[in-house]
């Protein structure tokens, strides 16, 4: 007689989980990338980690402009601008605008396996910007450094150094944080509302209305940017200004209310600026003079 056989399934291995994932692990040799636990398993947007992992994976100097993570993922403008800024605020990302010796600015981004900390080759982190040399005398700098530096295109990449966010006037400030209440895609940081913050300030000073401001800056935008938002609402601050509303000072006068006169034909009262007869009485005589 044969020995018996059991249906009972085979008793699953003592280590392996009973529910959740299993991880097949594969040893990789080539094109990985390593990742902290504490950024991929970070709570929050899961386009925030998708971008850091990216960027991650790729070499240095490679472009991570919001122009560039919209030609790589589907997400469109406003989620690549938030993931950047979250990665930013969590201390992953920084960017550092730095003068040239020719006296450009430039800007460069450096993203951290772990916030707020170095590399292997590098403990100190990334190398502090150059500082530009001291001016021999006080009349003759400001003039060289306006000549050789470039006029600013109106682009997150060669913007001028933004003023500091205390300096800015906080009206101004409102106003530029407010246009993505009208229109999401307006969204800005706090460096770039600093920046655009004087020009707003100017036409606030001028009279113009906050209301007045936000209809001119937000009315009939392009369906895509081809930049970042800022540089769009720094060409309408700039190139467009709004005309400075005329304030009257004249008083308004009431109109002249025409005096009471009594009619020639039924010696009622009514108001007229010539005597003469009242309204039934001239149509009553024109029924007349048709019959």
């Amino acid at each position: 007689m044969a020995d018996p056989q059991s249906n009972a399934p085979l008793r699953a291995d003592a280590g392996a989980p009973t529910s959740g994932v299993i991880h097949v692990r594969t040893r990789l040799t080539a094109d990985f990338t390593v990742i902290s636990n504490a950024l991929a398993q970070r709570r929050g947007s899961a386009v925030t980690v998708g971008v850091a992992a990216y960027i991650h994976s790729l070499p240095d100097g490679a472009p991570v402009s919001i122009t560039a993570l919209c030609e790589h993922f589907t997400e469109g403008e406003i989620l690549m601008s938030r993931a950047l800024r979250e990665l930013e605020e969590a201390g992953y990302l920084e960017r550092r605008r730095e003068r040239l010796p020719s006296g450009q600015i430039r800007t460069r981004t450096y993203f951290y396996d772990v916030p707020g900390g170095g590399t292997d080759t590098d403990p100190d982190g990334p190398p502090e910007p150059p500082k530009p040399r001291r001016p021999r005398t006080q009349v003759t700098a400001p003039a060289e450094e306006t000549a050789t530096t470039p006029a600013p295109a109106p682009a997150e990449e060669g913007t001028p150094i933004p003023l500091a966010e205390a300096d800015a006037d906080p009206r101004a400030v409102a106003v530029l944080t407010a246009l993505r209440r009208v229109d999401p895609r307006l969204i800005l940081s706090a460096q770039e509302a600093a920046r655009l913050a004087p020009a707003v300030a100017r036409w606030l000073a001028a009279g113009l209305l906050p209301t007045h401001i936000t209809d001119h800056l937000t009315a009939r935008l392009p369906d895509h940017f081809l930049t970042r938002p800022a540089g769009i609402l720094a060409y309408r601050l700039k190139e467009t200004p709004l005309p400075v509303p005329v304030r009257s000072t004249e008083l308004s006068v009431r109109p002249a209310v025409a005096p009471m006169r009594n009619c020639d034909g039924c010696d009622r009262g009514f108001r007229s600026a010539e005597p003469g007869r009242c309204g039934p009485c001239r149509a009553r005589d024109q029924l007349r003079a048709a019959g």
